[in-house]
């Protein structure tokens, strides 16, 4: 069997602390302390359904606001999940997930190409679930990307719940990961004809 691909990562500014441990190869086990939690409910959704094993605490100046703590997360989980990848040989590179949840339906497209970047096409009515500000649905997203070389696409088909639309981004993104970064034995080196990502 192929050596596990894992990572740990810590980051500490005036702003946030956060330590993550990630494990592409998991069986979706987590536990996730933000401090924010429905964010917590999001980043366990993305573990348990892109069966990546998550340990993720975080700690920031929520007082303030939510932003710094959500951007920040996406930061390190990116950094994480390229990190983990490693040279990223024998991976499917490619994946996509039409996911339905209730009234909504959002589809999700991921390249590991290690060059990021993010449409995100998400138009919803409401701009809060609870105290939760979905527009940093988007920030996190980006910063996400941006650290781990994805290029994510996420478009909202339909929907009217913010909740389902958004639980629906996290749990497509996590299935089309899931698949991008498999291991295929037919997959020889690094899954582009430039010979790198």
């Amino acid at each position: 069997m192929s050596e596990r691909r894992r990572s740990q990562i810590t980051r500490k500014t005036k702003e946030t602390e956060i330590r993550i441990e990630l494990d592409l190869d998991g069986s979706g086990d987590y536990q996730v302390a933000t401090g924010v939690p429905f964010f917590d409910h999001m980043l366990e959704s993305f573990a348990k359904h892109g069966l990546f094993d998550l340990r993720l605490e975080a700690k920031g100046d929520l007082e303030v606001d939510l932003h710094h703590t959500v951007e920040d997360i996406g930061i390190v989980l990116g950094e994480a999940l390229r990190e983990a990848l490693g040279s990223a040989e024998g991976i499917r590179r490619f994946g996509n997930c039409v996911l339905p949840m209730a009234e909504s339906k959002v589809e999700v497209s991921v390249d590991v190409s290690n060059r990021p970047y993010l449409v995100y096409r998400v138009d919803l009515p409401n701009d809060r679930i609870g105290s939760f500000d979905i527009s940093l649905v988007e920030d996190f997203l980006y910063a996400f990307s941006q650290n781990a070389g994805l290029d994510l696409h996420v478009d909202q088909r339909y929907g009217k719940s913010p909740h389902h639309v958004v639980e629906a981004t996290f749990k497509g993104m996590a299935r089309a990961l899931r698949d991008a970064v498999e291991r295929d034995p037919r997959v020889q080196g690094v899954p582009s004809v430039k010979g790198s990502l």
